[in-house]
């Protein structure tokens, strides 16, 4: 008899000036359960369905999937239900492959390699040339997400960015790039701090996370401040450990309309439990 249970977490893409490259996982978990066909034909069009097709034929097994990250909230919840199909059809075909193997069959169908790799392997990595290095176990300071109750479609918000950028802003999103890889290498909260600001997509896409900017100006006590998650509109907040619980409830008072969670950064990836 069949029975195979993967789980994945939630990401957080981009980090800031990490664009299209740097991202980290968080403890919120999707899951599928695969077991022996019972009838009932499955939802060929699912992506995590699809992504087991990459590996094993689908019609021969049912399907039951747990969403727990919200969708279309920069969360990462696509990625998490690619990485939970890819993994369940290795599982299922005896199929024992690297990340990076995992990755190349899972990117025609995510086609965000950031949100991938970090849901495929955990902790905080960076993904280039169809590779994932994962970089640290930790970030140098606590996630707290400030989720609002919109959606944001990540195909439009990538098509709202503009195809050239001026040098200027280039120039500093590169720095800024830097520092977040140096702070997260050296676990510097110091470095962090100035790492969290981007002008190469955040601008663009603030539009649909008001918020982001209203946090900036006046951050928690606490807080090292805040990069847009994703395409949005959720907004991470990035505070000192010891302080990030006081963070969380000063932002949840001050957004009663969003959902406000502190999220561990998960050391591991997708994965049977």
């Amino acid at each position: 008899m069949t029975r195979i249970h993967v789980r994945a977490p939630a990401t957080s893409a981009n980090l800031g000036a990490g664009f299209d490259a740097a991202a980290v996982a968080l403890e919120l978990w999707n899951e599928v359960e695969v077991t022996d066909a019972d009838g009932t034909e499955p939802d060929y069009e699912h992506l995590g369905v699809r992504a087991f097709a990459r590996f094993a034929p689908p019609e021969r097994y049912a399907f039951r999937f747990s969403d727990r990250i919200p969708r279309e909230r920069g969360l990462g919840s696509s990625a998490s239900v690619v990485a939970l199909g890819l993994v369940a059809g290795a599982v299922a075909a005896g199929a024992d492959l690297r990340p990076d193997e995992l990755l190349a069959q899972g990117l025609p169908l995510e086609g965000h390699p950031d949100n991938l790799a970090a849901a495929l392997v955990g902790g905080v990595t960076l993904t280039w040339d169809g590779r994932i290095a994962r970089i640290a176990d930790d970030m140098p300071a606590a996630a707290i997400a400030v989720v609002p109750r919109g959606h944001v479609n990540t195909a439009a918000a990538r098509a709202a960015l503009p195809e050239r950028v001026p040098l200027e802003d280039a120039a500093f999103s590169v720095g800024r790039a830097a520092l977040l890889g140096a702070a997260v290498a050296a676990g510097d909260p110091t470095l962090f701090s100035a790492s969290t600001a981007d002008r190469l997509h955040e601008p663009y896409r603030a539009v649909h996370a008001p918020h982001l900017q209203a946090i900036r100006d006046d951050l928690p006590a606490g807080a090292l401040g805040a990069t847009l998650s994703g395409s949005g509109p959720t907004v991470i907040v990035w505070a000192e450990k010891e302080r990030a619980g006081a963070a969380a409830l000063a932002l949840a008072e001050r957004f009663p309309d969003h959902d406000v969670l502190h999220l561990a950064v998960s050391t591991t990836g997708a994965a049977p439990l």
